[in-house]
């Protein structure tokens, strides 16, 4: 038995994903393919491939012959336009896994807080920047109480496409958030960074934390079992070196503008996402690691949601 899905969205994030789950998938099955723009290459590729499709968004896909059937609904299109694809779902029962930075529903991270919203109609992804981070953040938090955590991700501007782009004050909001909801920091900060090197750079993150003492073996442990969770669904997600820290004790504090001065560890984790390459190029990690952990969490909405043998 498999579990029906749509996706609206035929852009690179929309299509990057239908590729997997044909892919890879033995629980989800495609069913619709949603999009505006009739000559996209996402409704193409999934015509050729047998896959129902509709170019009249949201309302095309409530008229499909096969809407009662499809279980599940990814939105990879914008944080405005999903708030409208949620109602309609919503209102017709639907499973949401939104990969927008909406954040209607409550944050998802995979390999941090997966179980606690499987009865959630409505799960969000965060954003790139923040599924390739929030972990870290979350695994020195979970050996150290964290005062403070910055994300800086950088990719590059070749894998930023028109929805990316219109949604970077959206990426800020929805990110530093993610850091403190999910990954446990008391104050979060995030920043992108569109990189227009060419070749193209695969993306890059850094997290700095700043944390209450604790040996630095708990947090390098912490955070080589948390990367291993990461690569189980995104296997190009790697530490770039080794976890690197400063020691800040009451006779050399670091000072903080406006905050005070801080005594604690301070941690530097540095990260690189590969992407799998399935459509998009492996440059491509932000756009990666949102469809793997988008698939992730469908795969198992549908074994323990809709009793799908594992």
């Amino acid at each position: 038995m498999t579990v029906k899905v749509a996706i609206i969205g035929s852009g690179n994030i929309g299509t990057d994903l239908m590729i997997k789950i044909i892919r890879s998938s033995d629980h989800l099955q495609m069913a619709a393919m949603v999009g505006i723009d009739p000559d996209s290459d996402g409704l193409a590729r999934a015509q050729r491939m047998g896959i129902p499709t509709t170019y009249e968004g949201i309302e095309g896909l409530v008229k499909m012959d096969n809407f009662a059937d499809i279980r599940i609904c990814f939105d990879a299109t914008s944080a405005y336009a999903h708030k409208h694809h949620n109602e309609i779902l919503q209102q017709h029962g639907k499973q949401v896994v939104d990969l927008t930075p909406a954040a209607i529903g409550p944050y998802t991270i995979p390999v941090v807080n997966l179980e606690e919203h499987l009865d959630q109609p409505n799960v969000n992804m965060v954003t790139c920047g923040g599924q390739a981070t929030i972990p870290m953040v979350a695994a020195v938090s979970r050996v150290a109480e964290v005062h403070y955590a910055e994300i800086v991700s950088s990719v590059s501007s070749r894998s930023a496409g028109p929805g990316t782009r219109a949604n970077i004050d959206e990426f800020t909001q929805t990110t530093s958030r993610g850091i403190e909801v999910v990954g446990g920091a008391k104050k979060g900060k995030a920043i992108i960074i569109l990189n227009p090197a060419e070749p193209p750079m695969i993306m890059r993150n850094t997290v700095f934390t700043l944390s209450a003492p604790v040996d630095e073996q708990k947090i390098i442990d912490s955070v080589n079992e948390m990367v291993t969770g990461v690569k189980t669904y995104v296997p190009g997600y790697s530490l770039k070196q080794e976890v690197q820290f400063e020691h800040f004790d009451e006779s050399s504090p670091l000072h903080i503008p406006g905050h005070g001065d801080f005594v604690g560890i301070k941690s530097s984790i540095f990260l690189e996402v590969e992407g799998a390459a399935h459509y998009l190029p492996s440059y491509a990690g932000n756009l990666d690691i949102m469809t793997s952990a988008a698939l992730g969490t469908a795969e198992r909405l549908a074994q323990l949601k809709y009793a799908v043998a594992a």
